[in-house]
């Protein structure tokens, strides 16, 4: 038995060696929008499409912050009222009056939701339709529920225009203030920058692409190159599977086919950008473990590709990476086998090492660095939730709308 436990946390170690070392520094957050302050040039026009359903509880303040924002330029919200039924387009609109700025909102009653979308691209295909009319040089994608510091538009395209981007995102801050929130929020950014390492999003010479749907400037000219939202109008994970189309430069997300994907046009592939955000933030509430729970099992399928090989993998994967140094630690201290103890204390350190950036990020305790491995385990229990959600035909249940493929 111990020489077995000592070959998994050697596997384990090696792991952890090459994610720090070769995995494009993804523990890492110094990939931030306000790092550095910049001045715009020119005054690019932009339109803002905001998706609401059933959204008054966040709208006075999200759209407050959108309305109040220090863009020198031309903008204008479009906020599309996807079939809510708690008055959100009421409270927009006071909203609007009250700031002085109702002009700048323009208020679009959303279609009934057709065949082969999801709600929400649905919804931002209507806004973007609507805005073109405006002819803006970028689109803002961004949600109902996030307040923007007020200088987040002017810093994204200040940070578009200077780099020649065709999409810039940012993962805006979290809430984080529940015990829940504090013990498992962090870990889904550190998750989330695993899976996508913003220095290789950030490479135009890494095909890995990435982006966050609460905050995304898009180039207009880059939208109608992929073939507007359309392209991934059945993705859930929406903000991804756009990054991807952008970065590779067609709209051939989702072809099954070699003849599909061969028959597709010849790809201008794109610039994009994505980083953290230390002041926009969302509003969305994650007090309990059951509401952390159902957003990651919404889509944690969705992320594997409904594959149940790659679920294997990581029920097989996860418990090697996170749970086989901890188990080390205390099997090793019982047996007073101290090179096992020794190894797993080391391995425990590593990944506490690399937590720990995002810990001292979100300000939580620094403590709470060493519970990454009984969080790799909910996640782990989450990730297998969704897929049972998904073969029940419960999967993607999202504001009273159900995508289970």
């Amino acid at each position: 038995m111990g020489v077995i436990l000592l070959g998994l946390m050697l596997l384990s170690l090696t792991i952890w060696l090459g994610l720090l070392c070769f995995w494009g520094q993804f523990w890492r957050t110094d990939q931030q929008l306000e790092v550095t302050e910049t001045q715009l040039q020119s005054l690019p026009v932009v339109c803002v499409v905001v998706p609401a359903r059933n959204e008054a509880e966040f709208i006075p303040t999200s759209l407050r912050s959108l309305l109040l924002q220090d863009y020198p330029g031309s903008f204008n919200v479009f906020l599309v009222d996807d079939r809510s039924t708690d008055r959100t387009a009421n409270f927009a609109e006071g909203v609007a009056h009250a700031v002085g700025k109702p002009q700048q909102l323009h208020i679009i009653s959303g279609e009934s939701l057709p065949a082969g979308w999801s709600g929400k691209l649905w919804a931002v295909e209507q806004g973007i339709k609507s805005a073109s009319k405006f002819t803006p040089d970028y689109f803002f994608l961004t949600d109902a529920d996030i307040e923007h510091d007020p200088g987040n538009l002017r810093r994204l395209v200040a940070k578009a225009v200077q780099e020649d981007l065709d999409l810039v995102s940012v993962m805006v801050r979290l809430r984080c203030e529940s015990f829940w929130e504090k013990l498992l929020i962090p870990a889904f950014v550190f998750f989330f920058q695993k899976l996508y390492p913003f220095r290789w999003v950030n490479n135009p010479n890494n095909p890995t692409a990435g982006a966050a749907g609460g905050s995304i400037l898009i180039a207009r000219e880059a939208l109608e190159r992929i073939g507007g939202i359309q392209v991934i109008r059945q993705a859930l994970i929406d903000d991804c599977a756009l990054a991807q189309v952008v970065k590779r430069g067609t709209g051939d997300w989702g072809l099954e086919t070699r003849e599909e994907f061969s028959q597709s046009p010849v790809p201008t592939k794109g610039r994009i950008w994505l980083g953290l955000s230390s002041l926009t933030r969302s509003l969305r509430p994650y007090d309990s473990l059951a509401t952390i729970w159902d957003m990651v099992a919404r889509t944690a399928y969705t992320q594997l590709n409904y594959s149940q090989l790659l679920l294997l993998g990581t029920l097989v994967g996860m418990p090697l990476i996170y749970l086989v140094p901890p188990i080390c630690v205390i099997l090793g201290a019982v047996w007073s086998n101290w090179a096992i103890a020794l190894m797993g204390l080391l391995g425990w350190l590593l990944m506490s090492f690399a937590y720990y950036p995002t810990i001292r990020f979100y300000k939580c305790s620094p403590w709470l660095a060493f519970s990454l491995p009984a969080i790799a385990f909910l996640y782990t229990l989450m990730t297998l939730d969704s897929a049972l959600r998904h073969w029940q035909g419960r999967g993607g249940a999202w504001k009273g709308r159900v995508y289970p493929s």
